[in-house]
């Protein structure tokens, strides 16, 4: 085990030999990292924080701290964090709320950059990113692939649907379509669909055309939200992704930006 001789460690931390812990990281009580971690240096750790696999930590990020809820009295809450994920410089992750299920939960392949804070409760899946100052309050979910841009603030309980993509400066206060563009250039609102993004995932020519027709339903006929919906569950042969499309409509609970 590599442990710099400035590191501070908790007796009671989990960290296997193969882990990589640099000058002046601080790790407390209730700490478990995943095999092949690297703390870069001055990572702060606080439990109980499960870290798995190959995650690699940049300077003077804050991991599993104490919630910023003036509700919090000390409960004990949790975090966990996949695999293969890269957290860089100055990014905050804070534990759970008992209120929110007690949990923050990341998932793995995650790009979270400088600045970023993802907050309590906050559910994040896997191959998202959140780029530099994305600010994300409380129970936030960030679907997978999805992309939050730089110094993007994201309002409570919002949702971010599965491989959208949202411009820099952009303020969330409603669930963000899957697959959709959405930015703050004139006003807030999505003006389409993240057809390269999908590409460049491998997405055929088919599911592409297919989920383009239910955008051209949803943001440029004149229906409005409910007859875009009817009108879209009539269609023979939808496809799964246009079918998930509808479910993450209908379970909006703050409403969709459109």
């Amino acid at each position: 085990m590599s442990i710099h001789p400035t590191a501070i460690v908790d007796a009671s931390a989990k960290i296997p030999s193969s882990c990589t812990v640099g000058p002046y990281c601080v790790i407390d009580a209730g700490v478990e990292l995943g095999e092949n971690c690297q703390l870069v240096s001055h990572v702060a750790i606080g439990g109980p924080t499960k870290i798995g696999e190959n995650n690699k930590i940049f300077p003077f990020a804050a991991i599993g701290m104490a919630p910023q809820d003036v509700t919090y009295k000390g409960e004990p809450t949790r975090l966990e964090i996949g695999s293969h994920n890269e957290i860089r410089e100055y990014v905050t992750i804070s534990r759970g709320t008992v209120k929110g299920g007690g949990v923050t939960r990341l998932g793995s392949h995650l790009l979270i950059m400088a600045y970023t804070h993802v907050g309590h409760d906050c559910v994040i899946g896997d191959h998202a990113m959140l780029i530099n100052g994305a600010t994300l309050a409380g129970h936030v979910t960030v679907e997978e692939w999805a992309v939050v841009g730089s110094m993007c603030p994201v309002h409570q309980y919002v949702r971010i649907g599965a491989h959208a993509y949202i411009g820099g400066g952009t303020t969330i206060t409603q669930d963000v379509l899957p697959f959709s563009m959405t930015s703050a250039a004139r006003e807030t609102h999505a003006y389409g669909m993240n057809k390269v993004g999908l590409a460049r995932r491998g997405f055929s020519k088919e599911r592409i055309a297919k989920i383009h027709h239910a955008y051209k339903i949803l943001l440029a006929s004149k229906m409005n939200t409910t007859q875009a919906l009817e009108r879209l569950k009539s269609e023979p042969d939808l496809g799964e992704d246009v079918e998930m499309l509808i479910r993450f409509i209908e379970g909006a609970e703050r409403g969709i930006i459109k």
